[in-house]
């Protein structure tokens, strides 16, 4: 696939403090890519070198084909950035703050009325259009920052965590909008502090802690590189559980429940393997299911320590 942001041993300082210290990584054209880490981490820093605004002391660059160090003004013509507090003038109703991005932008003016009309109706913000910013919730607020962003149609969108404080049903109508973008062919990169975000939304998420990247991988490479995978089979008789206990030696047993937890890789092959030997012996559950670790599990082992999400 074509590579929509690609960058190798990116290195930025502030003083004596290293904030990226060689990191690399790459980001497929027309997918969510996440970047993860706790506060402090880098997140910031690194969207603020890939999007022009803050230049790098070392390592290469390279976004929508051009080196950001060398070709700024192609990569801002490409890109598109949604900072982490929603950037609206709160005196402007939400189509003027449209407006006024169109007026900023190279977008032709006689296309102007219609593409706020049409960012107007995708972002169901049509009937609070003619009202003040200052009026609008803070899932409108960011769905209008949003929508302002795509008024030049960026290839490219930065959202730094952009569902910060948000309630539940604001947070999920940002992922619908993120996963349109996409089939759209937009490629997202992503940083949030909420897992679960990634878990639903990545294709692949990059964990970067005191500077450096210190996994990448989808989402199920990265739960799968931890123990605690297991298979849970359920049993319909207290026989059979004990049948099957005695064949498979290493499982936990829970009589209550009737089930065995049996530790796993989570694969096809150990799955069938699994299910092989229970029909060796006649044995068949009446359900089973697989367990992984959760994105939570997978940052606690990396990082050491666990997300700070901000309170919503």
């Amino acid at each position: 696939m074509t590579k929509a942001i690609e960058v190798s041993g990116l290195r930025k300082a502030f003083g004596d403090k290293i904030v990226l210290d060689g990191i690399d990584l790459d980001v497929e054209a027309g997918t969510v890519f996440s970047l993860l880490g706790p506060n402090g981490a880098g997140k910031t820093t690194t969207v603020n070198v890939l999007t022009t605004l803050l230049r790098a002391d070392g390592g290469t660059v390279r976004v929508a084909g051009h080196d950001v160090a060398a070709e700024p003004k192609p990569v801002r013509r490409a890109i598109g950035v949604t900072g982490q507090f929603a950037a609206v003038d709160e005196l402007l109703t939400g189509e003027e703050n449209l407006q006024l991005m169109v007026d900023l932008s190279p977008v032709d003016a006689k296309d102007g009325k219609r593409i706020v009309a049409e960012l107007l109706e995708r972002f169901d913000l049509v009937e609070s259009a003619q009202q003040p910013a200052s009026t609008y919730s803070g899932g409108m607020r960011r769905k209008l920052d949003l929508a302002m962003t795509l008024v030049g149609s960026p290839r490219i969108i930065f959202l730094d965590e952009p569902t910060t404080g948000l309630d539940p049903r604001s947070r999920r109508t940002m992922w619908s909008i993120v996963r349109d973008l996409v089939a759209d062919g937009v490629t997202i990169f992503l940083t949030t502090q909420y897992l679960d975000e990634a878990d639903k939304l990545a294709y692949r998420v990059a964990v970067l802690d005191q500077g450096r990247i210190v996994a990448q991988g989808t989402p199920d490479e990265l739960k799968r590189r931890l123990p605690g995978t297991h298979v849970q089979l359920r049993f319909t008789t207290a026989e059979e559980l004990d049948a099957a206990a005695r064949i498979l030696p290493d499982a936990t047993r829970d009589d209550e429940s009737l089930t065995l937890r049996v530790p796993s890789d989570g694969g096809t092959a150990s799955l069938r393997a699994l299910l092989d030997r229970l029909d060796e012996y006649s044995l068949s559950a009446e359900e089973f299911s697989v367990h992984t670790p959760d994105l939570d599990d997978v940052f606690l082992a990396l990082t050491g320590h666990g997300t700070e999400v901000p309170t919503t």
